[in-house]
């Protein structure tokens, strides 16, 4: 199975003296206090090849310009990271320090297990998490003891497995760690920072941090039968087995991440492998990725007022170009007394909105293969639910038929999509499997072409390349026309306007719907002005970032007749 291997010969390591106390700043002081594992961990450290790390309550975007990133910082359920810089130049280590990462207790865990195999039936019977996490520890307080007591007379041991106190704390969390949380990987998924965790076979398993991009961690597997072996385990823990005949297995984890295992070395030459994106939990808000540089005030005025009209729209781009974590974004735009609709194949689709049906696919196997619910059926039920909008996870094939055909009946929809641009967006849309007849196309308004990039200093980033208007089909040229109403410039990293005293959905569209006269149609460019220093006092002056914060601010604005 996994194993943590750590940058650095912990075991082999002599504690610093007390003056290291002295010298490590405030906040990790303070944090040091009040965990003594995190303490053992920091005495152990190698201070005198990376130096004293620093310590962030809630790491900042801002730190991925550090040169040396030698810094620890807290998660959930009072585990830690330390990101710990890689002294050859290569990737930066991401370890998480848990109570099992300064005390062994290897050789207590298969006592602590044979114990509770009298109660394995009672454990397997509780499904609540908490219910059993509160069960296991009591049956822990019942096996083992940190007091020394005389032999009860029955072959001189004791009635139970005596335990410094460290060892205590350890084999509590590594209990819950294994039987409740996903094993040795449950650290990964409590860190917030964590997009996605991938196992390419034997070796080191990798994250993409938010903050420091692509890391090591310091789990990793030995050889093939150890990664086999864990791909077999993860199965039955996500309850979706893999073997040899069923190697392939897309499964969603209690809290909502997406995870993928491929089992065997027959279809994968480098042996079992898996990925887990991340669910993100609560979503970024549209000024988070105005902070990012990912849109401008001005490009977010423009969409809350498409959305608000009800305007249809596609985010569309790469995998991991940032589809979904704009189309949440956007998500509070929409008017707060709407009826929304979601339809998915993995939940990550999020509104803040109250009269919200969440609707998922369901796949059916082995005699099961009959009872499948697919997009394409779930979007025609949505139709008979009398949505305000709908919206549709990913559109990938023949549901796109019932999603423009929602359009043409006036159900706003939105989703996201895989291509490069508009261009090839129609064509995939008009071509096979798809087929969506031509004049249909400008049944769909906004076309939010995003992208990652790289930077001109280098680094990676996320942007909108670009939002545009679709216009028409032209049947005698066989040709669709479309207008560019933003353009990300990558010489200077800014966004362009082009759209501006020219866009065909302000005018002929947006400020007929806002019932402005023809003759005074240029007028909906200052309402798109007036939105923009709205969201930049908001985001600059009140400090306002959160998702619901937002949200609740813009539902009292409309209330009140200010937006």
């Amino acid at each position: 199975m996994a194993q943590t291997v750590l940058p650095f010969d912990i075991a082999s390591r002599t504690p610093h003296g007390d003056e290291l106390w002295g010298m490590l700043p405030q906040p990790l002081l303070e944090a040091c206090e009040q965990s003594p594992f995190l303490a053992q961990y920091v005495q152990l450290l190698p201070i005198e090849e990376i130096g004293i790390p620093a310590f962030y309550q809630k790491p900042s975007r801002s730190l991925s310009q550090l040169e040396v990133r030698n810094l620890i910082y807290p998660i959930k359920e009072g585990l830690f990271v330390h990101i710990y810089p890689d002294t050859s130049g290569a990737r930066d280590h991401h370890i998480s320090i848990e109570p099992t990462i300064v005390v062994n207790i290897d050789h207590l865990m298969p006592k602590v297990e044979e114990r509770l195999l009298a109660w394995a039936e009672d454990i397997g019977r509780i499904e609540d998490k908490e219910e059993k996490k509160a069960f296991l520890l009591k049956l822990i307080d019942t096996v083992c003891t940190t007091v020394r007591r005389p032999p009860n007379g029955k072959g001189g041991k004791p009635d139970k497995i005596v335990v410094a106190p460290l060892e205590l704390e350890a084999i509590r969390y590594r209990v819950l760690r294994d039987k409740v949380g996903l094993g040795i990987l449950q650290p990964l998924l409590l860190d917030p920072n964590i997009e996605d965790i991938s196992c390419s076979g034997v070796g080191h398993i990798f994250v993409e941090h938010k903050i420091f991009k692509s890391v090591q961690s310091s789990i990793t597997f030995i050889d093939h039968d150890d990664v086999d072996d864990f791909a077999v385990w993860l199965g039955e823990w996500i309850k979706s087995p893999v073997t040899v005949r069923n190697p392939l297995v897309d499964a969603v984890l209690p809290d909502g991440s997406r995870i993928n295992i491929v089992y065997g070395r027959e279809i994968s030459k480098r042996g079992s492998n898996f990925t887990i994106r991340k669910f993100s939990g609560t979503p970024t808000s549209v000024l988070e990725l105005i902070e990012f540089g990912s849109l401008d005030y001005t490009m977010a005025a423009y969409l809350s007022l498409m959305l608000e009209e009800g305007m249809n729209l596609f985010v569309v781009g790469a995998t991991a170009s940032g589809k979904t974590t704009l189309l949440n974004a956007i998500n509070t735009f929409i008017k707060p007394d709407a009826k929304i609709v979601t339809i998915e194949d993995t939940p990550e689709v999020y509104v803040p909105h109250k009269n919200w049906v969440q609707e998922v696919t369901r796949h059916g196997s082995g005699d099961k293969k009959g009872s499948e619910v697919g997009m394409f059926e779930l979007l025609k039920a949505a139709l008979r639910q009398r949505p305000d909008r709908i919206i549709v996870g990913e559109i990938r094939a023949i549901e796109a038929v019932v999603a423009f055909q929602a359009m043409q009946t006036g159900h706003g929809v939105m989703s996201t999509f895989h291509a490069a641009s508009v261009e090839k967006l129609i064509q995939r849309l008009t071509g096979d499997p798809i087929n969506i007849p031509k004049t249909y196309i400008d049944n769909l308004n906004v076309v939010v072409i995003q992208s990652a990039v790289r930077l001109a200093d280098g680094k990676s980033a996320r942007r909108v390349m670009s939002i545009n208007e679709i216009i028409g089909y032209d049947p005698v040229s066989d040709s669709f026309s479309f207008l560019e109403a933003f353009r990300w410039n990558p010489a200077i990293d800014k966004f362009e306007f082009p759209g501006y005293m020219n866009s065909y959905l302000l005018e002929q569209v947006i400020a007929i719907k806002r019932g402005i006269p023809p003759h005074r149609r240029k007028e909906v460019y200052n309402e798109v002005k007036r939105r923009a220093r709205i969201f930049e006092k908001l985001h600059k002056e009140k400090g306002v970032t959160d998702f619901e914060e937002l949200f609740q601010i813009l539902a009292e604005a409309r209330k009140q007749k200010l937006f």
